[in-house]
């Protein structure tokens, strides 16, 4: 039997405040997604102004940020022609998000969730994303 750690809808609270917090400092209103160890998403959040098009986005950054163990900049580095991962992106139905805003989250070490965001560049969402990690845990990539 398996004892598994599983973010709940608190600790995706917290977590969504802090990517929010950063979103308001740099001026970019953003979609943002929290998803459990699955990949399943836990909460969501779309601020005033954050793109229609980011929402799936945002939750699809998570899913692939949790299922990889590592953030979407990671997979977008080596998703480039010629290297390990080209091609990717096509793979689960589409839902492989190469491009930045995707982070794991950790607790001691060990993978609990995910967040993603989406309406900014992939630099901003990348930041966004980490600060929201960051609300959560010291513990991140």
């Amino acid at each position: 039997m398996l004892n598994i750690q599983r973010l709940d809808r608190s600790d995706a609270a917290v977590i969504i405040s802090g990517a929010r917090a950063r979103a308001l400092e740099i001026g970019v209103p953003m979609c943002i997604a929290v998803t459990d160890e699955s990949g399943n998403l836990i909460a969501f959040e779309r601020m005033d102004g954050g793109k229609i098009t980011s929402i799936n986005l945002a939750i699809d950054k998570s899913y692939t940020a949790t299922g990889i163990q590592k953030s979407t900049q990671a997979l977008g580095e080596v998703n480039q022609p010629g290297m390990p991962a080209h091609g990717i992106a096509s793979t689960l139905g589409g839902r492989m998000v190469a491009v930045g805003g995707g982070v794991p989250i950790l607790s001691d070490g060990v993978v609990v969730g995910g967040i993603g965001v989406s309406s900014g560049s992939p630099a901003q969402d990348h930041d966004v994303a980490e600060a929201g990690a960051n609300a959560f845990s010291t513990d991140q990539p």
